[in-house]
């Protein structure tokens, strides 16, 4: 702003006392100070505020003055509630030297000044700042990427004071601004996830704000430009893939201006992660390829040469064929058709970016394709990790969701489920797609279980649970609900805990000891309840047989 606007503002209570041929000059900030030499916390452009403490006699005023102007000061203004009218040797020092000089009345409190400039300066800052956006975003959509979200984040520190971050939906950070500092803290990352999945999910507009230990953040969504819920269906189509911006702010005060300029440095980011996207076009069209082979049945030889070829673009510089896993990946949604296939696939390279890789992300080294509303990966591993058994460098199904689950149980949360199944490692096509049937195999089993986000390894197929999905609905309601409705009902009227008695012997191996010291309870309590379970079933649960069909059914329920 200039120095004319100030001086025009009434409220301001601003008298002029020299420089009015100066009152074009530029303000780009405002400091109050009464230190004899404040040189050190100077950068230039600011309006200097004084209250005349670090004046003792006449004497002082030059070279005070001379300080601000070597300092690049635009305009210094003396409080009168110290001494009254401002000493005529300022004014002189201040002619002297062509520096602009204002009296503020003892009534007008250097606050409401510090907050006038700073508004003022703020808003023109943003329009500057709206119009080097819009530079950039030219400059990327018309040739080469333009340094990715660091560059506009760096932008909003520089220009706005602005600490931003860009965050997947699974709660990694993917890229933040110098002025931000640190990195956000995982947690932090996934809490912020979390809200911002369930707002949009349940349709509050954004920006969604946020407050987590004692910080404001504001959430934009970043919506793909080539897929927004404008163009989708079902905006649970986009919800899983799409990036969001946390602000270090509080924007439900913000005017519209500055809304518009957040708005379009999402679409800026936007721009960004679509550029990313198209470079994973190649991975995900090899992976197409081998799936197709695989799903034909092709001969072998057909699906080694296309694994040769996928070989070097997923691990450059491997010596040897590499070993294979393959991972199903599948987003349901209660009730509805939703086209989910796209989203699984977005969703699972997400998932799969390990965040303490060196370099490039972890996903660079995977195909995923999607078939109808699988997502399907193929991870290659070195022949190292396979002979290892996986245990190191391999995917393991039990640790693959570990640091997603709660954001994304909170997207998907009321009507959605993610299911993964991993397989183990093969060495050749022919093991191909045994690999991705074991990993089906192994995703069936994880939707068998409760929770909105589930996954199931390899490890697992050997176990009698296997057999557990591909029981027929009707036939699971009509077994579980002879055996342990009579539980049910005799709990809902006595409240006798026949059910968890049931779990917790099972699970204690039918120890009476054991059981009845896990539910604090006497043994002869214990042998009490399981009479009744075995009378109201007419089984018997010192049997193997009726044991199986109780763990079975308690399963399935």
């Amino acid at each position: 702003m200039r120095l004319r606007a100030l001086l025009d503002t009434d409220a301001l209570g601003l008298k002029l006392l020299g420089g009015e041929e100066e009152l074009d000059r530029t303000v780009r900030g405002v400091m109050t100070t009464d230190l004899r030499d404040p040189s050190r916390y100077l950068s230039g452009g600011e309006l200097v505020l004084t209250g005349l403490a670090w004046r003792h006699d006449a004497e002082d005023s030059e070279p005070f003055v001379r300080i601000l102007v070597q300092q690049g000061v635009t305009a210094l203004a003396a409080g009168e509630a110290e001494l009254g009218d401002v000493p005529d040797d300022l004014v002189t020092a201040c002619a002297r030297h062509r520096l602009p000089l204002f009296a503020v009345h003892e009534s007008v409190a250097f606050a409401t000044i510090t907050e006038h400039v700073v508004r003022q300066v703020s808003g023109e800052r943003a329009g500057d700042l709206a119009a080097v956006v819009d530079r950039h975003r030219r400059m990327m959509t018309s040739g080469p990427a333009g340094g990715g979200p660091d560059v506009v984040l760096d932008l909003l520190g520089s220009d706005l004071d602005l600490r931003a971050w860009v965050l997947a939906p699974t709660g990694r950070l993917i890229a933040g601004s110098k002025a931000a500092g640190p990195a956000l803290p995982a947690e932090t990352c996934g809490r912020l996830a979390a809200e911002h999945l369930t707002a949009t999910r349940t349709g509050r507009r954004a920006p969604h704000r946020v407050l987590l230990g004692g910080t404001t953040y504001s959430l934009f969504p970043i919506r793909s430009t080539g897929r927004s819920p404008q163009t989708a269906r079902d905006a649970r189509e986009t919800l899983l893939s799409d990036w969001l911006l946390a602000v270090e702010a509080d924007a439900g005060d913000w005017a519209e201006e500055r809304l518009d300029l957040l708005h379009g440095v999402t679409q800026l980011i936007a721009v960004e992660r679509d550029r990313r996207d198209a470079a994973r076009t190649v991975r995900r069209r090899l992976a197409q390829e081998v799936l197709e082979l695989v799903q034909t049945g092709a001969a072998p030889a057909e699906i080694a040469a296309r694994l040769r070829v996928a070989a070097p673009v997923l691990l450059p510089g491997l010596g040897s064929a590499p070993h294979w896993q393959v991972i199903v990946a599948r987003v349901d949604w209660d009730g509805d058709e939703i086209e989910s296939g796209p989203v699984a696939q977005a969703l699972l390279e997400e998932i799969l970016v390990d965040p303490l890789a060196a370099g490039p992300e972890h996903s660079d080294r995977i195909a995923v394709a999607h078939t109808g509303d699988e997502a399907i990966a193929l991870v290659p591993l070195p022949a190292v990790a396979a002979e290892h058994d996986d245990s190191e460098t391999g995917v393991l199904a039990d640790v693959l969701l570990e640091s997603v689950r709660d954001p994304l149980t909170a997207g998907l949360d009321g009507d959605g489920h993610l299911t993964l199944g991993v397989s183990a490692a093969v060495h050749s096509a022919e093991g191909l797609r045994g690999a991705l049937e074991e990993a089906r195999h192994a995703r069936r089993v994880a939707a068998a279980r409760p929770g909105r986000v589930c996954a199931a390894g390899h490890q697992e197929l050997a176990s009698h649970v296997l057999l557990l999905p591909f029981v027929p609905d009707d036939v699971r309601r009509a077994f579980t609900a002879r055996l342990l409705d009579p539980l049910r009902d005799y709990d809902r009227r006595h409240r006798a805990e026949l059910i968890p008695t049931l779990e917790a012997f099972l699970e204690c191996d039918g120890s009476w000891t054991r059981c009845a010291g896990r539910l604090h309870l006497h043994v002869n309590t214990l042998r009490y309840r399981v009479g009744r379970i075995e009378q109201l079933t007419g089984r018997d649960l010192s049997r193997l047989e009726d044991k199986l069909d109780f763990f079975l059914a308690l399963r399935m329920s």
